[in-house]
């Protein structure tokens, strides 16, 4: 029976509903199902035949400890998804490499420790958010009357050495929401709505992550075919699961975001979800 571990942090142990699904979905499917903290040095990773990263939500508190940690996982047991991937996708730079690939992405402009703070686009309604950052922290809507308060919210983060992204705010999400696509091993799986995050005048999160209003959603034949285009267009392989966030505007859906780290899967919102993704896992590490 192959051990595998759901790798969480403490303090996400009460807030990840996707837990008690995958868990009983990989027992049916014959593992022996473990949960450690990613960020507890007593953990003896060799111990497991595959280590899948789940909650670790504040990995972006020190990335560089996260990847390092990632790298001895990876050494010493199978680490999904993979760590090239992980290396990837912990910064959102990698929108441009999916724009450059020709995929309809959110305009983005990032700011770098020693540019100058100002240097974005007089958008008239728009977001910061942190280029490595996670479930909506330090991030926040602005209107044109405010660039000076989001000047002063970019300084902030390139003096901690923090890159900076700057995106127009797309009004559509506010009456359409958000659209995640899940596929698992390449494949699409299901979607649900998030509810518009960012509301005027509010502060970022001090939370591990927004609240978010979430129900189930059948793509529309848009946003499957992006979400398809997106998954298609990786530099990888195809992987045991990505989440495909998507954006409405009026020129059609565009890519907000690509999860391929540590994602809720929403597996307790469509029925058979979680035993989809325990078949994956099965497939991949014991051949069935």
């Amino acid at each position: 029976m192959p051990a595998i571990c759901l790798a969480t942090t403490a303090a996400a142990h009460a807030l990840d509903e996707d837990h008690a699904s995958l868990e009983a979905a990989l027992r049916q499917s014959g593992f022996d199902v473990h949960r450690a903290d990613w960020d507890d040095a007593a953990v003896d990773w060799s111990g497991f035949d595959a280590v899948l990263l789940r909650s670790t939500w504040n990995y972006f508190d020190d990335l560089p400890k996260f990847l390092d940690w990632c790298a001895q996982v990876a050494a010493v047991t199978t680490l999904l998804n993979p760590l090239d991937v992980v290396r990837w996708n912990t910064d959102k730079h990698y929108l441009g490499d999916l724009a450059g690939r020709g995929i309809a992405t959110v305009e983005s402009h990032f700011i770098e420790p020693g540019d100058a703070p100002d240097a974005f686009p007089d958008f008239g309604e728009f977001v910061v958010k942190p280029a490595v950052g996670a479930g909506s922290r330090d991030a926040q809507r602005y209107l044109r009357a405010q660039r000076a308060n989001a000047i002063a919210h970019v300084q902030r983060l390139i003096a901690d050495q923090r890159s900076a992204l700057i995106q127009p705010y797309l009004r559509e999400v506010d009456t359409h929401g958000e659209t995640a696509l899940l596929f698992f091993d390449g494949v699409y799986s299901h979607a649900i709505r998030k509810g518009a995050l960012l509301r005027r005048d509010e502060g970022p999160t001090q939370q591990l992550f927004a609240p978010e209003q979430i129900s189930a959603r059948e793509p529309d034949p848009a946003e499957l075919a992006l979400a398809q285009q997106v998954i298609a267009a990786l530099p990888f392989g195809p992987l045991t699961y990505a989440r495909v966030d998507l954006l409405p505007s009026r020129d059609g859906p565009q890519l907000l975001e690509l999860e391929l780290t540590e994602p809720s899967l929403f597996l307790d919102t469509t029925p058979g979800s979680a035993q989809r993704l325990a078949t994956v896992l099965a497939t991949q590490l014991m051949g069935e």
